[in-house]
């Protein structure tokens, strides 16, 4: 088997691309912060020559990884001077660069009194209950605030924070437009990050608000819940569905069973929550908590992704030997919900085989009761999930059968944090323990690795070589499929009659949409596609912790959490998995059999968002973001 890498270099994630780099042969600049002499950098702002020196300037609408400075907050304010003059000047140190010979002063009476007055009019129309709001506590205004010095706001108006709106027609997402400042984060990445483009300013003056394309809810707007917004958001004005209660109150019934799975991102992407270096992999603790939770049942969906491994890979090599491609993986929700909105062309090209969290619920509600003798009508399946669409994926008419859903509650790795937290459960000091289930729970090395970008590729090689050649792939890491750019492309040579397979990898939906259009417009060449809708995939999905002033900022590490446990592994190819053998040898027959369609498969829905914009309307859009294009 050989492999070739073809990367554009162009394509990397948002949290990996340089900013600020100046050119090598520029001269350095000389100015002063505080009287303190620094050396700035051509071309970069007063924030960030001030960040480098270890001088804290407040910030809320910047966020300097996804290189959004639009100066709307106005709390970065400093006190400047220019060489020779008699005055100062406030500006906002985010957006003014720094000139050689310029005194900075970010401490005067003066400045702090006009922050302290800029913070008071953000909170003017803001709502007031925080000890309401998911935020809480983990707050960049509370934050602020307080660095201000704030201790009443006279500018508080009930009336206009009444009056506005919160849109919680989406099962998955929620926004509180009461809690918003109008830092505009959320449009930057939802535009130039993620290239859906379904948020907008909307209004004027006093009555400025971000909304959605031609006042469509969030349940119908080109939205697709990827969430990425909701990790940028410095307040609690987004945020996914709380349904810690939901599943509480199920686990807390005797008359239920309570069947409680979680993903191969969850136990990399939260220990840091309780103080644990970020990328701890916390499996082992999280079976003890949810133990102590009352649940009844614990589950790995890794199991479902090996299962899913089984059903993809033959399904992708029958259209392989019928030629027809591109097949695109169909594991992550927020792409089948971009592929319904934006491009149901394209649907016929999608893996019918569901996630690995519906795999695991369906089987739950049917496999598992009738091994382990249980009742199918007391069971309740729980998914604790990285990701917000996984929300919307669970409510899908063709994932609920007779008024019954495969998976009954999601809650994201934020809501499991904050239950933990909630019921004094302190995951760094649990014991371990270890999965019982002798169903549903084992897990290949492969399954893991299904968290990252990528990693459904490379289990989906290791599996199909195998089918083809009757043995087992020699190297089964692959080191090719393994990079971080937005899209990575390769030839794999599987042999037997199947041959040479040209196969890519996005992780983003902008670089998405560029494949897509190739697809399309009949330019490529591609065989099979893995798509996973956020940067870095599933350990960076919206569900995850959110890090204040950072985007994605422990993705490797998480990352390369996944890929130690899938190198630790005695068994690190799905099909390998003895729990998935059994499956089929008891229950299903064989991989793509009739009931394994039935279970295992499903269908998708045109639900195309026709966007049609004025050329007023893009002009408004491009003053708005303040870029030259």
């Amino acid at each position: 088997m050989s492999t070739t890498d073809t990367a554009p270099a162009d394509m990397a994630p948002a949290d990996m691309a340089p900013t600020g780099v100046p050119a090598a042969d520029a001269a350095p600049l000389t100015a002063t912060i505080n009287g303190k002499a620094v050396t700035g950098r051509p071309g970069e702002t007063i924030l960030e020559c001030a960040r480098r020196n270890g001088v804290y300037i407040p910030t809320l609408c910047e966020l300097h990884d996804i290189d959004h400075a639009p100066g709307t907050c106005r709390v970065c304010l400093v006190e400047i001077k220019m060489p020779h003059a008699d005055k100062t000047h406030l500006v906002a140190s985010c957006t003014t660069p720094l000139q050689d010979g310029l005194a900075v002063n970010t401490r005067t009476p003066q400045l702090r009194e006009m922050q302290r007055l800029q913070v008071e009019l953000l909170l003017a129309d803001h709502d007031q209950d925080c000890a309401t709001c998911i935020r809480h506590g983990k707050c960049d205004l509370q934050d602020v605030a307080q660095f201000v010095g704030l201790r009443q706001n006279r500018f508080f108006d009930p009336a206009r924070v009444a009056a506005r709106p919160i849109d919680e027609s989406s099962p998955a997402l929620i926004r509180n437009m009461k809690r918003c400042i109008r830092c505009q984060r959320c449009i930057a990445i939802c535009r130039d990050g993620q290239g859906v483009d379904a948020l907008i300013q909307i209004n004027s003056g006093l009555d400025t608000a971000v909304g959605l394309r031609h006042g469509l809810t969030q349940k119908n707007s080109a939205c697709v819940t990827c969430g990425q917004c909701v990790l940028v958001c410095p307040t609690g004005a987004l945020g996914e569905r709380d349904e810690t209660d939901r599943a509480l109150e199920m686990m807390y019934d005797p008359e239920l069973i309570t069947v409680v799975q979680f993903a191969p991102a969850v136990r990399v992407g939260f220990g840091e929550e309780f103080g644990l270096p970020p990328g701890t992999n916390v499996e082992g603790q999280i079976i003890t908590a949810l133990k102590q939770l009352g649940a009844s049942i614990v589950l790995d969906t890794n199991w479902g992704a090996d299962l899913v491994i089984m059903e993809e890979g033959t399904e992708l090599l029958h259209r392989l030997k019928e030629r027809k491609r591109p097949t695109f993986s169909s594991c992550c929700p927020a792409w089948i919900n971009f592929v319904e909105r934006h491009y149901p062309d394209i649907m016929p090209s999608l893996s019918s085989t569901k996630s690995p969290q519906q795999c695991v619920g369906a089987l739950a509600k049917t496999y598992l009761p009738e091994k382990m003798g249980i009742d199918p009508a007391r069971v309740r399946v729980i998914s604790i999930m990285p990701c917000i669409a996984k929300k919307d994926e669970i409510v899908r008419r063709q994932l609920v059968h007779d008024g019954v859903p495969e998976v009954d509650v999601v809650l994201s790795t934020r809501e499991f944090a904050r239950l933990l937290q909630r019921e004094r459960i302190d995951l760094k000091t649990l014991p371990p323990s270890t999965f019982d289930n002798p169903y549903m729970s084992e897990y290949s090395g492969a399954g893991a690795i299904f968290g990252t970008t990528g990693g459904v590729m490379e289990a989906a090689i290791r599996t199909m070589y195998y089918v083809v050649n009757g043995r087992e792939l020699e190297h089964v890491e692959i080191e090719q499929l393994r990079g971080f750019e937005g899209v990575r492309t390769a030839t794999v040579e599987l042999g037997g009659d199947i041959g040479a397979v040209k196969i890519a990898m996005c992780h983003g939906l902008k670089p998405t949409r560029q494949i897509v259009e190739q697809v399309r417009s009949g330019n490529s060449d591609l065989d099979f596609v893995e798509i996973m809708a956020c940067p870095g995939g599933c350990v960076d999905g919206g569900g995850t912790l959110r890090s204040k002033k950072a985007y994605l900022p422990h993705a490797l590490k998480r990352r390369e959490t996944l890929f130690g446990i899938d190198k630790n592994r005695a068994v690190r190819q799905s099909h390998r998995n003895e729990q998935v053998q059994a499956l089929y040898r008891d229950y299903l027959g064989a991989p793509n059999s009739e009931k394994a369609h039935h279970l295992l498969h499903t269908y998708y829905t045109d639900r195309k968002i026709e966007m049609t914009q004025t050329v007023r309307e893009v002009w408004a859009d491009i003053k708005m973001t303040g870029k030259v294009y």
